[in-house]
Order: structure tokens, then sequence, then C-alpha cells
């Protein structure tokens, strides 16, 4: 019996870097489990559409698919966008069998991603010595999505023993440069801000150049196609690939 197919799904973005980030993990997760067939796909703005994916992969044989949503937070399009792309896919298709599986998410393995994209950062800027950190992130209209990042830029902080405060580029406050000047009024030099996005675009570009022109002595690129991110959607479609399973 073959495999359902694995369809991570991003929301998409006009910033070419953004796609390109999205097919270059999607390539790091065939390289895991070459068995399977996986296929990039977005929301909207970029190509290919998550309908045109699966309309292709339908019409190549595969009647089960599993979407991994490449979303950080529970916000809107994990709420709405995602189940109405199922609904859609398994109406125009007749026993086609979808399941989305739960977001990407904030993953406490995704921490290891962060240290490695800001210690990169930090050499190139030559900064040896940090007194405080900033997680930026972009944020939503859902509190508890922010709330979440919060929670996570705790766990991050206290690894490293130093304050840390999140940031938002869009949606909440504080934005990027408010939490660093925050710090630097209360006598902190050296704050660095780690890019808690998924892949390059306007939003990470925007919080950067304002954690910047605050003062910030770093900030980290964004997560891209890591292995941790690759071994959480693997982990996603394990769980997405067992519903499908009849009982």
């Amino acid at each position: 019996m073959t495999a359902p197919a694995l369809v991570t799904l991003a929301h998409g973005s006009r910033d070419p870097r953004s796609a390109a980030t999205v097919q270059a993990l999607a390539a790091a997760t065939r390289e895991l489990r070459p068995d399977l067939r996986i296929e990039a796909a977005f929301l909207e703005l970029s190509e290919p559409s998550v309908e045109q994916v699966v309309d292709r992969l339908v019409a190549e044989g595969h009647d089960e698919v599993v979407i991994v949503p490449l979303l950080l937070n529970e916000a809107f399009h994990a709420r709405v966008d995602v189940p109405r792309v199922v609904r859609d896919a398994m109406a125009r298709h007749s026993g086609l069998l979808v399941r989305a599986t739960d977001i990407l998410g904030l993953e406490p393995a995704f921490l290891g991603v962060l240290d490695r994209r800001l210690r990169d950062a930090l050499a190139a800027h030559r900064v040896r010595e940090l007194d405080a950190l900033v997680l930026a992130a972009a944020g939503s209209s859902d509190p508890l999505a922010n709330q979440a990042v919060a929670r996570l830029a705790r766990v991050w902080g206290a690894r490293h023993r130093l304050p840390v405060a999140a940031a938002f580029a869009s949606s909440a406050p504080p934005a990027t440069g408010e939490a660093v000047r925050a710090f630097r009024a209360e006598g902190r030099r050296h704050v660095a801000v780690a890019s808690m996005f998924l892949a390059p675009g306007f939003l990470p570009d925007r919080a950067a150049e304002l954690a910047l022109e605050a003062g910030a002595v770093a900030v980290s690129e964004p997560l891209g196609a890591a292995p941790e991110l690759a071994r959480t959607i693997l982990a996603r479609y394990a769980v997405g690939a067992v519903e499908l399973v009849p009982v």
C-alpha cells in the first residue's frame, strides 16, 4: 500500500526568498524520508498553490494526502484557511482523503535553530558580549498566539540566563525596536534579536530594520530549512497518516 503523500503548506509571500526557503525545507524533509512523496504548496501569493499540488497528486494516482501547515502560531490561517483547503480538496476529488495535521508551531527544539542562527549573526558582527535578548515573531490579533511566543521567549532566556522580551512585527506590541529601546533604557547595551520566522520576507526584514535602528548589536536570520523543522514535519505527518487508517 502506498503511503499518503505529504504536502507542506506555507502561507506564501511576494518575496521569492520565502518560496525558495519553503522548497528547501521540503527538500530537506525528502532527504530524511526519500520513500515518501513530498511536495511544497502555498495558500496564496506563491506557486504552486495547494490546489495545483493536490490536483497533480490525484492525477498521478494518490488518493490520500496529509497536509502539514508550516505555520508557527494558531491564528486565522490555521483555524480558517487550512480547514477550507481540506474541505475544498475532498469536494473536488471524489474518493480523496485529506487530513491536515497540527501546525508546525513553536517547538522547544526550534530554540537550537535560533541559537545557531544567532551565533552566526553575532560572529558576522564580531559581537562577543550580550546582556539581553529579544525574540521577534510575526504577531497575531489572537492574544493566545502571542502568549505562546512570550512563553517560548522565557524558556529561551532561561537557557542563556539573560533577560528576554518577545516582540512582534505586526498586530501586537511591542515592535522589535521598542523592545530593544526598553532594554537600552535599562542600561543594557548589547541586545541581540533572534528571528522566529520560518523564512525571509517583508515582516522579518521590517523587524530586523527596526531592531538595528534601535541599537541591536545583531539580528539573526529566520529559521529556514533546518533539520529540526524537517523532523517536526515528519512527526506531524506520522500522526496525520495514522488518522487516515480506517478504524
